[in-house]
């Protein structure tokens, strides 16, 4: 079945968008890049493939934007909390297994809500065990391919809605009292732990490990199955022995991935690697 003009555009844009900027467009659903080119055309008042193409050419920065719409994730601290309240029995027996030196990927992690809640639940481990001594050890890769995101990652300053589920005790502890505009920050114990890194997921290299936990949640979803089958052997590989894989709740674990993990906990899509 022959392409439709406007398909054949799409197909030229996505082309010309991967050679431009080295995104791997073809490792997204159709469906889902559509959606957010469709975001940036409607912000500048333009209604085919082919005129956005042209946009792009009049207009460099127009690309950032673009990619910005692209990567959008929305997140905030301890989101989901079963999620967090599973894993800390986890990261306790983790904690003492390695004295502390515990090495987590936070893989697409947009405005950096994520890494820093594992590592504020990091921070809790060590007071909890009363090995504060031990917190220096710890690790957090925070990885982005979003320039924006990776900014606001670096910043590390969230309005108080960001905070809105995370425990109180943890709030008291970890988190900067509210500044004068009301945003807040982890305290430099937190963010000390956090390393934030440029790295594109669809290339399929790890940027570091072996880790110890890799948290990828609602990132996935938007890649065609081969890029998930891809990543979720990627996630498995870079893994130590008992290590853990955490997904989204929509998410599931697809390809050679399948054999090489376990199920550790069906509810909250926590996969562990057998020894």
């Amino acid at each position: 079945m022959t392409d439709s003009p406007e398909e054949r555009a799409f197909r030229a844009l996505t082309e010309k968008i991967t050679q431009a900027r080295g995104v791997s467009c073809d490792a997204y659903k159709d469906r889902c890049l559509k959606r957010r080119i469709a975001v940036r055309m409607r912000a500048r008042g333009v209604h085919s493939f082919t005129d956005y193409s042209r946009l792009l050419d009049a207009d460099g920065h127009e690309y950032d934007r673009l990619l910005d719409a692209l990567t959008i994730n929305v997140t905030k601290f301890f989101r989901n909390a079963e999620t967090w309240i599973a894993l800390a029995p986890f990261l306790a027996e983790r904690w003492r297994a390695r004295s502390g030196a515990v090495a987590v990927w936070s893989a697409g992690c947009a405005s950096g809500e994520e890494p820093y809640t594992i590592a504020a639940a990091l921070a809790e481990t060590a007071r909890t065990t009363g090995t504060s001594e031990w917190l220096p050890r710890a690790s957090v890769l925070a990885t982005d391919i979003d320039r924006v995101s990776l900014e606001r990652s670096t910043a590390a300053r969230y309005p108080a809605g960001a905070f809105s589920e995370t425990p109180a005790e943890v709030l008291r502890r970890w988190i900067e009292p509210p500044a004068a505009d009301g945003t807040r920050a982890p305290v430099d114990a937190v963010r000390s732990l956090v390393k934030i890194q440029r790295h594109d997921l669809t290339t399929a290299r790890s940027p570091g490990g072996p880790f110890d936990l890799v948290v990828c949640r609602n990132v996935v979803i938007y890649f065609d199955r081969e890029t998930q089958e891809r990543l979720f052997q990627l996630f498995a590989t870079t893994l130590r022995p008992e290590g853990l894989l955490l997904l989204g709740k929509v998410e599931t674990l697809l390809g050679p991935a399948r054999e090489m993990l376990r199920m550790e906990n069906p509810r909250e899509r926590i996969y562990r690697r057998p020894a």
